[in-house]
């Protein structure tokens, strides 16, 4: 199976590290670009800043979270 890369601002899969950090992110607060999640994939994922579980780091990503300062859940490692 090939290995994946994904976006800790969207959730996006890439096949390449190169590929994920070329392309553009309309979630990032940070920049324009994609920027590599550096945590295993996991069956469930958690913020960072409130503690809610979710299946995917899309649904994480795509939902709002009060105590974020980029108004978004983050995942923890």
């Amino acid at each position: 199976m090939a290995e994946k890369f994904f976006c800790k601002w969207c959730g996006a899969s890439y096949s390449s590290v190169a590929s994920l950090t070329a392309s553009s992110c309309s979630r990032n607060p940070e920049g324009k670009k994609h920027a590599l999640y550096e945590g295993s994939v996991k069956s469930q994922y958690t913020c960072k800043y409130c503690g809610a579980k979710f299946s995917s780091l899309n649904s994480l990503t795509a939902s709002p979270c009060l105590k974020s300062p980029h108004k978004k859940h983050h995942p923890a490692l």
